[in-house]
């Protein structure tokens, strides 16, 4: 028993939570980090290994998640596990340590960041004598919230089912201990889970055939935004990085943006016209997060293949988070597992966010350290305040129309109707008044717009 209890024995705590007027009424939970000592595996592509969090940001990050559910984390902890247990993944000692806590608390809950098989997740309820959550958990509870549209309600209800098939047996278990003696192999306990299994498993059926009539009608609108081609822009990120003050900033769109882990879910399109006259569609996608269950990826695809269809995607990083490394790391592997390569320069826009909040120092070295003579180097910007913004707008209208050209045009008097559009779409350097009363129009305009112009000149010509 002492060997099991040292296991566990280097522990970092942070102080417990106080709860907060905001937060009275609240589900009362404990959150506990668990940090294996293993070092994880590296990439199989690359054999890069990968980044290690730091148990700061990890502790931080889920008492985030748990707040974005207004849960009052009453204690929270930082666990080093040397020796991960098939039963608890926690010794007996810490298990032991966070049931009094839970029980002077009177917490209701147990957020374990940590994935939990449900063989852990029933014994550590039974141990804690609370409701366990571990990390796959709480992010469904939190889409489950969040979820406004019919098509994002489905893809949560389709995640959450195919997260609890594998765990009915928490729930059956008082069925289980009334098995009969020999020849009742089954007994009730098992036609029970058996029967809710099935039952799931039609559910999940039909949730999956709903989902792909919202696919069908998603690549309709596909089709019908290609017949008008706009290109569509995607802004993806670590979830909080900023997509959707981002998103409000470019559109003037009225989408809910505040410093919370997946304060919106469902995705929003707009059609937004850059300053030299290109239309775009601009896609705001649900955030990104690190151990994102497979199962929700695969929900969410019907949303993700809109960054799979796109132009052009924005790679929205905050770059104030000590972090950002290894949410960038993140991200880019997901995109990887969506068949977008996050180095395709020409498709992929590596944008950082919240320079504000950098010093001026920190600021450039971080540029510094940004330029890379294999790739472009970020564009540095802050959604919040507007810094950068009309960069990253020219940057993006270089890209999906082309570079700016400079170009004269003399209109006769019956196509003078085309001088508002002129304005419109190019940045007019000169304008001079001809005597047959028509006008020559100097301006700077996308390669895009001077196909446009020499379509429209062809046109009038001919009409």
């Amino acid at each position: 028993m002492a060997r099991k209890k040292d296991a566990d024995r280097s522990v970092r705590e942070k102080p417990a939570y106080q709860p907060s007027t905001e937060t009275e009424g609240s589900t009362r939970a404990v959150v506990i980090v668990p940090v294996l000592t293993r070092q994880p595996r590296g990439d199989e592509d690359t054999n890069r290994p990968r980044l290690t969090r730091s148990a700061e940001a990890r502790h931080d990050e889920a008492v985030g998640l748990a707040q974005a559910i207004d849960l009052d984390p009453i204690h929270t902890a930082v666990v080093t596990v040397n020796d991960p247990r098939p039963a608890t993944l926690l010794g007996s000692g810490k298990v032991a340590e966070f049931a009094e806590i839970v029980k002077e608390g009177r917490a209701e809950l147990v957020i374990v960041d940590h994935p939990l098989t449900p063989v852990q997740q029933r014994n550590l309820e039974k141990e804690l004598n609370a409701k366990v959550l571990d990390r796959t958990g709480l992010i469904l509870e939190i889409f489950g919230e969040r979820a406004r549209t019919k098509e994002g309600t489905l893809q949560v209800d389709l995640a959450h089912l195919n997260y609890q098939k594998g765990r009915l047996v928490r729930s059956w278990t008082h069925l289980e201990r009334q098995r009969g003696g020999a020849g009742f192999l089954g007994g009730p306990g098992e036609t029970q889970i058996e029967s809710d299994r099935r039952a799931l498993q039609d559910k999940i059926k039909k949730l999956k055939h709903e989902l792909e009539t919202v696919r069908r009608t998603r690549d309709l609108h596909r089709a019908k935004r290609k017949k008008v081609p706009f290109p569509v822009v995607a802004i993806v990120g670590y979830t909080n990085a900023g997509k959707s003050t981002l998103f409000n900033r470019l559109t003037g769109a009225g989408v809910l943006a505040e410093d919370m882990l997946f304060a919106t879910l469902d995705p929003t399109l707009r059609r937004v016209r850059l300053p030299h006259g290109t239309p775009i569609i601009l896609s705001d996608t649900v955030g990104f997060i690190s151990d994102l269950p497979t199962h929700l990826i695969a929900a969410f695809r019907a949303t993700l293949e809109e960054v799979v269809e796109a132009d052009l995607v924005i790679h929205l990083r905050d770059i104030s988070d000590p972090d950002t490394a290894a949410q960038a790391e993140d991200v880019e592997r997901i995109l990887a597992d969506l068949g977008v390569d996050a180095g395709d320069t020409k498709r992929v826009i590596e944008v950082w966010n919240k320079i504000d909040r950098l010093d001026e120092g920190n600021r450039a070295r971080l540029l510094a350290d940004g330029i890379d003579g294999n790739k472009a180097p970020p564009i540095a910007i802050s959604a919040a305040t507007g810094e950068g913004i009309d960069v990253l707008k020219a940057i993006i209208e270089t890209r999906v129309s082309g570079e700016l050209e400079t170009l004269t045009v003399t209109l006769k008097p019956e196509q003078l109707g085309l001088v508002d559009w002129l304005y419109r779409n190019g940045d007019v350097v000169s304008r001079t008044d001809n005597e047959d009363g028509g006008v020559t129009v100097a301006l700077k305009a996308t390669q895009s717009a001077h196909e446009e112009i020499e379509s429209r000149l062809r046109r009038k010509n001919n009409g």
